[in-house]
């Protein structure tokens, strides 16, 4: 009787420990994946794109597709990369989140730059073509495309999820960066597939409504999806602003210059001491929020003349690609 006890005893200990480790993998999951939110704005604002010019029935299989394409790139090919660079070169961390970073302040102050200082130039789409020509081959084409971008920005949000474990063993990181992976992907493109679909969704209400206000919603809809779209376009620009300054700032840090991380930390406190006790924290998220963005900004904006006056050139067949 005794011996039953103790083995019960011990399978006990070892649930305790089993969801002690489910509940640090949530936490770390949770931590990863708010920290690579404005990448994950940025890919569900970008891939609506890829959708244009293909037949309502053909949407969603798309979406599936390239959902699936990224499912491969994080699973099956960034997540080993990044336990193995955790495990043999954890100091290449900080230069890649660097790099990272340093796309995302590229991509947000171009398009901050593209509104200010209109070129009057549209390209047809992901492509770079107004020709749909044979759909079965466009599609093809486009989501081989939208695969490779979402491999950029799967990328970031492995490294900069992998940066924020703090747990050493290698099983716990790999079952975050999993649960990330497969967490991130439903949600970005679970939001794509609804954006996708929701002309549609409006559509058949206004014609099939029993009630006039149900018809009035989806005209609705209708009409008011441009602009969600445009406001989905907007956060995601401030998100990768403010998600690649704060990036390039931390890392900086963690590579021995501390003085940007410093200067913020002490604008943030005396924000914070001037707004007084209730709203101190409100102040020192927001001051910090805004200083990473205009740091940000200020990077990529003279990022934009380095990389297309200089890079692009020298790579003519990818330029096309370079961008969303």
């Amino acid at each position: 009787m005794s011996g039953l006890l103790a083995l019960l005893d011990d399978v006990a200990g070892i649930a305790k420990i089993a969801a002690a480790s489910v509940d640090d993998i949530s936490a770390h999951a949770a931590k990863a994946g708010s920290k690579a939110a404005g990448v994950v704005i940025d890919d569900a604002a970008v891939t609506p794109k890829y959708m244009q010019g293909f037949a309502p029935a053909r949407e969603l299989p798309i979406v599936w597709r390239i959902a699936r394409g990224s499912v491969v790139n994080k699973l099956l090919i960034l997540l080993p990369a990044a336990l193995l660079l955790a495990a043999f070169a954890p100091w290449a961390i900080p230069v890649l989140l660097i790099a990272g970073g340093s796309y995302l302040c590229f991509e947000g102050a171009e398009k901050v730059l593209h509104v200010l200082l209109p070129k009057g130039e549209h390209s047809g789409g992901p492509d770079g073509s107004h020709d749909v020509g044979d759909p079965a081959h466009l599609e093809e084409k486009r989501v081989k495309g939208a695969i490779k971008t979402d491999f950029i920005l799967s990328a970031e949000i492995m490294t900069i999820s992998l940066s924020t474990i703090e747990a050493p063993e290698i099983w716990i990181q790999a079952l975050v960066l999993a649960l990330v992976a497969v967490g991130i992907t439903a949600l970005v493109y679970g939001a794509v597939a609804l954006i996708v679909k929701m002309d549609d969704i409006g559509l058949w209400l206004s014609r099939v409504g029993r009630l006039g206000a149900t018809r009035a919603l989806g005209r609705g809809i209708v009409k008011g999806m441009p602009w969600v779209m445009k406001l989905i376009a907007f956060v995601g620009t401030i998100a990768m602003l403010w998600v690649g300054g704060s990036i390039i700032v931390h890392s900086l840090a963690q590579m021995g210059w501390h003085w940007p991380e410093e200067m913020i930390h002490h604008a943030a406190e005396a924000a914070a001491h001037a707004a007084g006790e209730d709203l101190a924290a409100s102040a020192t998220w927001t001051v910090t929020a805004l200083i990473d963005g205009l740091l940000g900004l200020l990077w990529g904006a003279i990022l934009v003349p380095v990389v297309t006056k200089l890079v692009l050139p020298l790579f003519p067949g990818k330029a096309g690609a370079a961008g969303h």
